[in-house]
């Protein structure tokens, strides 16, 4: 069973071991849900995936070095304020928030794992969290998924929420996630921040290879602009709640369905993520199949999706195909035959031998731009491999956001 969005209710998301709580600090605007907190229980497996942006934010330095210290008891979460590009100053800020919850809670400040996301270069105010710290603590509870899904919103129209339940041997297994994203998307943790919390009893080892796994066939394969953050985080806890075998055998029958069960939650998340990007009135996949290697067909997918003279001919409806053409020729791999390339799409024979096909016409090539939701696939004719790119249109509307960003 798989729930999504508006079709997941609190009680379904509830995960034995996790509390969580969000509310109003305002830390950049007044009467907006912009904080909140996760608590998980003593001994839960917590890795995480982080940008790979050069000039990674204060808050993402210092959960690598908490995840690497000690066991994560506290995610603190805040947006309105990314907290990046700002020096020792941001650094130290960051650190105080983690002091702040250890103290109310009774754990080290290295137990605390924080993250921030919204306007860069300018400093975290320290006050809102501390005037909320006490609220913060108190309102913990098993069905604040919503608010919290709500609180880490920056740009985005809608709160992104994902629950799988499904059983392992007898087991009754649960996942939950939530993420945050709209723009600043491209892979190398594809601004997103996500929390997958499962009640599944796991070894650290399996956790940590899936999750990098997961990450890179997921939310790096999702791009809105081509802009990857400072602040990318995506962290999978598990708190071993549930009455299953320890996972510690990923190559067992029990695993298999786990990791599925995962890859379809990490899926979804990233998917909405592309659906709710900035300005977006198209949802595109791009297929690139035949590829010689998995990183060929990436430079393929990614040429196309991150082309604005594709992205604003998605945006217009217009199937201008050599524009898709020309950047499937631009990707960065070496000899590349274009009498080779099949293009596709949906199911409308584009290209074939390196001009249009004869079964092409300007109307049917119209029919499919005239979706909200479609797939360019792309036959590169040369090996065995695939890969699946997530992106949008480039409209109006996202110059306007992003312009208005800061006002």
């Amino acid at each position: 069973m798989s729930k999504s969005e508006s079709g997941t209710s609190q009680s379904a998301m509830d995960i034995a071991g996790c509390r969580l709580t969000a509310l109003a600090a305002g830390i950049r605007y007044e009467n907006r849900l912009d904080l909140a907190l996760i608590e998980l229980s003593e001994g839960s497996v917590v890795v995480g995936a982080f940008t790979q942006n050069a000039f990674c934010a204060a808050p993402v330095v210092i959960c690598k070095k908490h995840l690497a210290e000690n066991q994560a008891r506290y995610l603190l979460i805040n947006s309105g304020n990314a907290n990046a590009g700002t020096g020792q100053a941001g650094f130290d800020v960051s650190l105080e928030t983690c002091v702040l919850v250890a103290k109310a809670t009774g754990v080290q400040p290295d137990q605390v794992l924080p993250f921030s996301t919204g306007v860069i270069g300018e400093l975290l105010p320290l006050e809102p969290f501390q005037t909320s710290m006490d609220n913060l603590i108190g309102e913990l509870s098993a069905v604040s998924w919503p608010e919290v899904a709500q609180a880490i919103m920056t740009t985005d129209t809608r709160p992104k929420l994902v629950q799988k339940e499904f059983e392992i041997s007898g087991s009754l297994i649960r996942i939950s996630g939530i993420a945050k994203g709209a723009g600043m998307i491209h892979p190398n943790m594809a601004t997103m921040l996500a929390y997958i919390v499962s009640d599944i009893a796991i070894a650290p080892p399996v956790a940590q290879l899936w999750h990098l796994e997961l990450c890179e066939k997921t939310f790096n394969r999702a791009t809105v602009d081509g802009d990857t953050s400072t602040n990318d985080s995506c962290i999978l806890a598990c708190t071993g709640k549930a009455d299953n075998l320890l996972i510690d055998n990923p190559d067992s029958e029990d695993a298999q369905i786990v990791k599925s069960q995962l890859f379809e939650l990490y899926r979804d998340l990233a998917q909405a993520i592309i659906r709710d990007g900035e300005g977006a009135t198209k949802f595109v996949t791009i297929v690139v199949s035949g590829g010689g290697s998995e990183d060929e067909c990436k430079k393929v997918g990614f040429s196309v999706a991150h082309s604005p003279l594709v992205k604003t001919a998605l945006f217009a409806c217009d199937p201008n195909w050599g524009r898709i053409l020309a950047a499937v020729g631009n990707a960065d791999v070496v000899d590349l035959n274009i009498d080779a390339i099949e293009l596709f799409l949906d199911q409308v024979p584009l290209v074939n031998q390196g001009a249009v096909h004869s079964e092409y016409s300007e109307a049917l090539g119209q029919e499919v731009f005239d979706k909200p939701e479609f797939t360019i696939s792309i036959n590169l004719n040369r090996g065995e491999f695939v890969e699946e790119i997530w992106t949008t249109d480039l409209s109006h509307d996202y110059v306007r956001i992003n312009a208005e960003y800061r006002t």
